[in-house]
Formats: structure tokens, C-alpha cells, sequence
């Protein structure tokens, strides 16, 4: 045999090919996968001259900038790799996980109750065409989100995000971050997206709905100021023309995870 292939190697390969599925998803939500498909011809094609057709000059000169592209990758790929670690570091050990499986199953139903005055607020603004911005924060932290705003720090209630929301009050054009049960601050500025496969008829609201979704874990909802119509940017994806009953399941779902 020319090799051998035993259980490490084969470990070897799933965790390889788990990596890049990951990368792939990670580059697919956050609009870089021109970018990351670059990059992998780039390295199959500097294996295949290094090392299958043994060219010396030619792969000398690859050498050279895959020395110098891991430097490259970092300085193109910060938010990813940002968000990466962001992702690492607020996992639960399985102690926490264990308390807070327990504190779900003794309050399940009031995390639920916290959703209906978010859930009755966008229905009742999409009826009046009041455009809105509502950021739920999850594991991820948006420290750097509310800094940008102004602090809140009040109980969930569907008058208080709709007078917050109202066309007159100072604090409509930017977002709200929700964080743990309470309204966390309000007129905060999100990075927007620059995926170019959002559909034209999507105003700012949703392309920073859809940025701080490829940055972080959080649910963005968005109420159209033109249509009236209710969104849901997850993970990088939209939820587009969403009902007051999908909204509350989405919520309900995301939030049992």
C-alpha cells in the first residue's frame, strides 16, 4: 500500500471538511463567497504547482505570497474572524447549560410573554406605516451597538416602543436593542450591509437589519416605513412579509434554541 489510513486520519478529514463548511457558511451570510472560492483555487492551485508538478521558480513565487496572504486574509476577513471569536467565547459550559435549562423549563412561559408586546408593537406600527428597527440581542453582546445610542433601560411594553418609534421622537430614525427582557437603548447605529443580492425595493433599514445579522447572533425585525410590511434578518438571511403569528413563532423558536 502506498499509505496508510487509519481512524486519525479519517477524523482528520471530517474535521477539515467540517472547518471549511463552517468558513463557507460564515463567508455565504456575510457576502464574501466570491472572495472565500478565490482563496481556494488559489491554494489548489499553489499544492498542485509545489507540490504535484514540483515547479521550482513558479512555486517559490507562491511560497512567497502565501507567506505574506495569511497577513492579507486577516486584514479582509477581521469582521468574520471577529465574529468568529465573538461566537467562541460566549458559548455556555455544560454547567451553564444545564442552569439554564432549568431556569427555561421553570420560565418558559414568561420568555414567551415577553415577546407579545415586540410581537403586538409591530403589528400595530406596520399598520400605520411607522418605520421601525428592533435589535434582540442573544449570546453575543452588543456593547459597541448601544454605546452608539441612547441608554433606555426600561421594562418591554408595546406603547413604550411604539412612542419611541413615533415619526416626531428624536430617537425613530435609529435602532432599539433589546437585552435581557428589557429595552436596553434606543437611536442606535448598525453597520450596514453590502451584500449586493439585496432586492432594490429593501431600503437602509433593512441592509443594517441584515449587517448586524452577518456580524452577530441577534434577530433583527424590521417594520417598512413605505409598505408597512414586517421583516426578520437571521443569521444573514431575511424573513421577508412576515405575519404577526410567524413573527411570534420566529421569536419563539430563536430564542429556544
Amino acid at each position: 500500500m502506498l499509505f496508510e489510513f487509519g481512524y486519525k486520519d479519517f477524523v482528520d478529514i471530517v474535521l477539515v471538511a467540517a472547518m471549511l463548511y463552517y468558513i463557507y457558511r460564515l463567508m455565504k451570510d456575510s457576502g464574501s463567497l466570491n472572495i472565500f472560492i478565490g482563496v481556494l483555487v488559489f491554494l489548489i492551485v499553489w499544492l498542485m504547482v509545489s507540490h504535484l508538478l514540483d515547479m521550482k521558480l513558479l512555486g517559490s513565487i507562491f511560497d512567497k505570497l502565501i507567506s505574506v496572504g495569511v497577513l492579507a486574509l486577516i486584514v479582509l476577513f477581521q469582521d468574520e474572524i471577529r465574529r468568529f471569536l465573538l461566537t467562541l467565547g460566549t458559548h455556555k459550559m455544560l454547567g451553564n447549560f444545564v442552569k439554564l435549562f432549568t431556569l427555561r423549563q421553570e420560565n418558559g412561559k414568561d420568555e414567551h410573554k415577553e415577546m407579545l408586546p415586540i410581537v403586538m408593537a409591530c403589528l400595530s406600527m406596520g399598520k400605520q406605516k411607522v418605520g421601525a428597527l428592533i435589535v434582540l440581542e442573544r449570546r453575543i453582546p452588543m456593547t459597541d451597538i448601544v454605546k452608539t445610542g441612547e441608554i433606555i433601560d426600561a421594562t418591554i411594553s408595546q406603547r413604550l416602543i411604539e412612542n419611541i418609534f413615533f415619526k416626531n421622537s428624536p430617537l425613530h430614525d435609529g435602532a432599539m436593542v433589546i437585552s435581557n427582557k428589557r429595552i436596553e437603548a434606543a437611536g442606535c447605529i448598525l453597520p450596514v450591509s453590502h451584500n449586493l443580492n439585496i432586492p432594490k425595493e429593501l431600503g437602509l433599514r433593512h441592509r443594517a437589519a441584515l449587517g448586524i445579522s452577518q456580524e452577530s447572533d441577534a434577530v433583527t425585525i424590521v417594520v417598512s416605513e413605505e409598505t408597512g410590511s414586517i421583516s426578520a434578518a437571521i443569521k444573514g438571511e431575511f424573513r421577508l412579509r412576515l405575519s404577526s403569528e410567524e413573527l411570534e413563532r420566529i421569536l419563539t423558536e430563536e430564542f429556544d434554541e
